[in-house]
């Protein structure tokens, strides 16, 4: 043991330390002990104390605080899920996408009734939901574009023949009930014309795009 103090100095230099969320100053910590007390001694010995504990205590310049036992940082990683955040507009491209695969940007925006993001379809690519399906056999030659795996994992579907149909969909106040053309035809899936779904400006307030146990379901 280092110079002799009293063991209660030791224990409300302990208590502080633990209960500051930012390193503390040696005179903050002082200020906690009897005028006629070493701060220098007690630190010094509640360091030596903590040496092989999954927690140390460590200085930084003329500041102490408890920190995680450096050799343990790898055991202690977490990895979080990060809620993936999605404006209107791409989750009705997603939408689209589903429903009318394969379909190319063009259709894309005639059925919305507005010019796509430059992004939109980058970020729903980043993200793993929809991938390039070839290209269409007609002038220009355009790119189509269909969900992926990543996209049925996601939403926990199995196959394209699990996503909601049109009453379901109307159920759950995914869409407009109002009549409306359908602007593919046969296309359409389980009778969901894609003009079903409300053409809104890119610009509209984000929404969380969540998967649950009954599939597709959105979250302001």
């Amino acid at each position: 043991m280092t110079d002799s103090f009293d063991p209660e100095h030791l224990r409300i230099i302990e208590a502080v330390l633990f209960a500051s969320a930012q390193p503390l100053d040696e005179r903050d910590l002082a200020d906690k002990l009897p005028a006629d007390s070493d701060v220098g001694v007690v630190l010094a010995e509640l360091q030596r104390q903590y040496g092989g504990r999954g927690v140390n205590l460590v200085r930084r310049e003329h500041k102490w605080a408890f920190r995680t036992a450096p050799d343990l940082a790898g055991r202690l990683t977490i990895e979080q899920t990060q809620t993936r955040r999605l404006s209107r507009a791409a989750i009705e491209v997603l939408a689209i996408i589903a429903y009318n695969q394969p379909i190319t940007r063009a259709e894309i925006e005639e059925v919305r009734g507005v010019a796509l993001s430059k992004g939109t379809l980058d970020l729903l690519f980043e993200a793993g939901w929809i991938r390039p399906r070839g290209r269409r056999r007609s002038p220009g030659k355009p790119l189509q574009w269909g969900t992926s795996d990543g996209f049925l994992d996601h939403f926990g579907l199995e196959s394209l023949e699990d996503l909601p149909n049109l009453k379901e969909l109307k159920a759950a106040g995914l869409l407009d009930t109002r009549p409306a053309a359908d602007a593919y035809g046969n296309r359409a899936v389980d009778g969901l014309s894609p003009v079903d779904i409300d053409d809104v400006a890119e610009d509209e307030p984000e929404l969380d795009l969540l998967d649950d146990d009954d599939g597709l379901s959105l979250a302001e």
